[in-house]
């Protein structure tokens, strides 16, 4: 009569390495995506942190440096959501946070893909009252709100994980990333080009790529567990 063992998994296991690797990537692209972007605003010519949002930095002679921050984000972004579905299951949220960040995660090389339009000055040489609006830069738009919307619906469904788990802070954390996110995007977008509303949603967006590392780490931790 034969008997058999149950073996841990530890990090030596392909598929728990698989699971880090891919979370791996959630780690970096946020500080990735916010050192390049913050890069760009503080040495392009015109460009105003206060007036002008990030996707503005996608035009002129170097605006393939923010395409490419846009596409690589969004790669990284759909690897992690992989990783999260992996690290996730079964449980609470295994579908469907994963789902919703991947979602993000396309918007944002949508985002690179379909730049927006020149305007408030930016780049250099554009009229300060510039409305003209093309197919593209509603597409840019479009992207953003898909994404965006996803992504704070990625941040309650994984409160709601982390509270069913006891796990008030990361519970918070969770929550209020995805409530932020909400509100400095609508203050954005609401069209107001006020210095406040500006500087809102770069802190949302600050915020919710610190979230998402966060939680990367996280699960990394976890995983071999």
């Amino acid at each position: 009569m034969s008997t058999t063992t149950s073996t841990p998994r530890t990090g030596c296991d392909p598929a728990v390495s698989l699971t880090r690797s891919l979370l791996a990537y959630g780690v970096i692209a946020g500080p990735i995506y916010i050192l390049v972007s913050l890069a760009q605003a503080v040495t392009r010519e015109g460009f105003d942190l206060t007036r002008h949002p990030w996707s503005l930095l996608s035009n002129g002679g170097l605006g393939w440096i923010q395409i490419t921050n846009f596409v690589l984000a969004g790669l990284m972004t759909v690897a992690f959501a992989v990783g999260l579905h992996r690290a996730l299951r079964p449980g609470r949220g295994a579908t469907w946070a994963p789902r919703l960040v991947g979602t993000y995660g396309v918007s944002l090389i949508c985002a690179g893909v379909f730049r927006a339009d020149p305007a408030m000055g930016f780049p250099a040489g554009t009229p300060d009252g510039a409305t003209e609006v093309s197919w593209h830069g509603i597409a840019h738009f479009a992207a953003g709100g898909i994404g965006f919307t996803c992504l704070v619906a990625a941040c309650l469904i994984v409160a709601r994980r982390f509270a069913a788990q006891r796990r008030p802070g990361w519970a918070t954390l969770s929550a209020v990333a995805g409530v932020a996110l909400l509100a400095g995007f609508g203050a954005v977008a609401s069209g107001s080009g006020g210095a406040g509303a500006t500087l809102a949603f770069v802190a949302a967006i600050v915020l919710i790529w610190t979230w998402m590392s966060a939680l990367a780490v996280h699960l990394y931790r976890e995983a071999t567990k």
